[in-house]
């Protein structure tokens, strides 16, 4: 059974329609790779897939759970959303890191707030708050920064800065991962660090979805490639046959333009 079903989602900003009926499913374990130009959908999708934004047609499920259907009411209250935003992590362009904490409390902060919430906090506070620094410390030296725990981001380079906002998401155990053009703000020797980190998250079989303008990237380390173009899905298949036998006139225009480029 897929991990991620997504059904008939529709978007609109005042009569612009940015998403127009847009259907995928997604394996656990798997990777996806979505491709388009700039203003395809692809962000908005990620948005909605977060809860970001509110689809305004369609139904989002994780693990056979309608996490939302836009034609039920009792799926779309801000307390039913909040605890749906914890089955996925996303990773933004921008690193929105919070500038006076270090990595490590960054890494921290989320579960920590989630944690205070629980009944039993205050009895177990010190085995709890020793828990999440033990999974925190053990997130960042899995992305080579174990040297940087104590750093705030303005020491930290953009890669490395990259590196903390890909911990801090993992750090809450999503189901899914989502990341929205993570290289966009890096030069290419930083871009290659967090590529290095999201192909060996794809090794592990986390299950992903990747926005990226990357290409050879989403041809190489993705399961699966989705090519969006204004606000459709165009193409999709395995990254190959997408990328080097594309059935649609729309994929080879983009992906001419691309090497051209």
């Amino acid at each position: 059974m897929a991990i991620l079903e997504v059904e008939h989602i529709c978007k609109a900003f005042s009569r612009m329609e940015v998403l127009k009926d847009i259907s995928f499913s997604l394996e656990k374990g798997q990777a996806v790779s979505i491709i388009g130009s700039s203003g395809s959908g692809k962000t908005t999708l990620l948005r909605c897939l977060n809860f970001l934004e509110r689809p305004d047609k369609g139904i989002i499920r994780v693990g056979g759970e309608t996490l939302f259907d836009a034609g039920d009411p009792s799926t779309q209250s801000e307390a039913a959303i909040r605890k749906k935003r914890l089955h996925f992590g996303l990773v933004f362009q921008s690193f929105n890191l919070f500038p006076q904490y270090t990595a490590l409390e960054n890494v921290m902060l989320a579960r920590e707030l989630l944690a205070s919430e629980q009944p039993d906090y205050k009895a177990r506070k010190k085995e709890i708050q020793e828990e999440i620094h033990a999974q925190a410390g053990e997130l960042l030296n899995q992305m080579g920064l174990s040297n940087r725990m104590g750093s705030y981001p303005h020491q930290l380079s953009g890669g490395q800065q990259q590196r903390v906002a890909i911990a801090r998401a993992l750090a809450l155990t999503p189901d899914i991962l989502c990341f929205d053009e993570p290289t966009s703000a890096l030069d290419p020797e930083l871009t290659g660090e967090v590529l290095k980190v999201i192909k060996e998250l794809a090794d592990k079989k986390t299950t992903m979805i990747i926005v990226t303008h990357e290409m050879a990237f989403a041809r190489d380390v993705a399961d699966h490639t989705i090519f969006m173009d204004d606000g459709v899905i165009v193409e999709q298949g395995d990254p190959r046959q997408v990328f080097e036998e594309p059935k649609e006139e729309r994929t080879k225009q983009f992906l001419a333009r691309f090497t051209q480029g």
